[in-house]
């Protein structure tokens, strides 16, 4: 007689057959990245963690260069650029695709060398290219340097972009200053260069009696520099929200420098003995500065209005990359010697957490997807 249906047996083994479908289909299937994402750089697994803020959880890695130091998301947050240091002699940015969750083609910066510090403004990923004394900017839709401009400068390290990309700062750790560049609107021709000779006597100079008729110079772009001298060993910087000042730390005598960002001038200097400063970030509020200490683990809290100490949080053996929560409730701190991300509560100002986003961790950022 011939049989309908399943028996039982075959009814069994298609069961086994769809739950194993279902379980490896599940696990195949990556988390994905959250519309705000925590991201985290581990220089020893050279990886880059994508991390849920609300769970603290790392929910996929990406793999990164030898020697990755800092990271910044676009505007849209769906593309991380990281840079690749190697001291001042490496050159490249690598680039991320966050939504998808892997590595796209590298980006080489030859001839400039060591990009370290990065921001992005103005749709523009912002560089500081330390092996060649330069700060430069990436059209990411051309993939060129579209601008560039050297410092004279030793170990030009991090970089701020403000005013709609007219104005940059960064810090020169070696030769212990502050550059600022500032993208200016010259009127007219302006002079011969300083120090130029005129013609010999009864040889008319070039261009005498002056341009055409009716011709009207145009006003050109120049970018100008102001250097402003702090401490050796100044690294870690942040511009304080109403952008009126600059604090910057010093690793060599621990001090903070204000700097007057309207007169461009020193108008204090704080001798916090924060030694071993790596970085220094602002609270969103103002009200704040943390500095973090590579040499002791301390993160050092400061009133910004006052300048005065508040607390030291002690969070490990190395304290180095600081990120603030958009809220103002949170810090973030990469822990390079104790590999882990610390997290502290800004209201208590005590450490709340940990995160393992592999080894080595440094340098921070947020991706806010639009």
């Amino acid at each position: 007689m011939k049989q309908t249906g399943y028996t039982p047996w075959r009814f069994f083994a298609a069961a086994i057959l769809l739950l194993l479908s279902i379980c490896f289909t599940t696990k195949g299937v990556a988390q994905q990245t959250p519309k705000n994402a925590l991201l985290a750089l581990s220089k020893n697994n050279h990886t880059l963690a994508i991390v849920d803020p609300v769970t603290l959880k790392v929910i996929a890695k990406a793999p990164v260069g030898s020697d990755p130091h800092e990271v910044i998301a676009s505007a849209d947050g769906k593309t991380a650029y990281v840079t690749i240091y190697g001291g001042g002699s490496l050159h490249e940015l690598n680039v991320i695709d966050l939504v998808n969750q892997k590595a796209l083609p590298t980006i080489d910066t030859k001839p400039l060398f060591g990009p370290h510090g990065i921001a992005f403004a103005e749709g523009k990923v912002w560089f500081t290219a330390e092996g060649s004394k330069a700060v430069v900017r990436l059209d990411p839709a051309t993939g060129k340097f579209d601008w560039a401009m050297g410092t004279g400068q030793n170990r030009t390290h991090m970089v701020y972009v403000a005013d709609g990309g007219k104005k940059v700062y960064t810090t020169n750790v070696s030769s212990g200053t502050v550059s600022i560049l500032e993208d200016t609107l010259i009127q007219g021709f302006g002079g011969p260069p300083p120090g130029a000779q005129g013609p010999p006597p009864g040889v008319p100079a070039p261009g005498a009696g002056g341009p055409p008729p009716g011709f009207k110079p145009q006003p050109r772009h120049d970018w100008v520099q102001t250097v402003i001298p702090v401490s050796r060993g100044s690294e870690g910087f942040d511009v304080s929200p109403d952008g009126k000042q600059l604090w910057t730390a010093a690793s060599d005598d621990g001090t903070i420098a204000v700097i007057d960002l309207a007169n461009k001038k020193v108008v204090d200097k704080i001798d916090a003995k924060v030694l071993g400063a790596n970085r220094l970030q602002f609270t969103p509020d103002g009200k704040l500065a943390l500095i973090s200490s590579l040499r002791n683990g301390d993160i050092v809290v400061y009133d910004a209005a006052s300048h005065k100490e508040i607390k030291k949080i002690n969070i490990g053996h190395g304290a180095a990359g600081i990120l603030m929560e958009p809220n103002g409730s949170r810090a973030f701190i990469g822990c390079t010697a104790d590999n882990y991300v610390a997290v502290i509560d800004l209201k208590t100002l005590t450490v709340v957490g940990h995160i393992d986003v592999g080894g080595g961790p440094d340098g921070l950022a947020w991706a806010v997807r639009q």
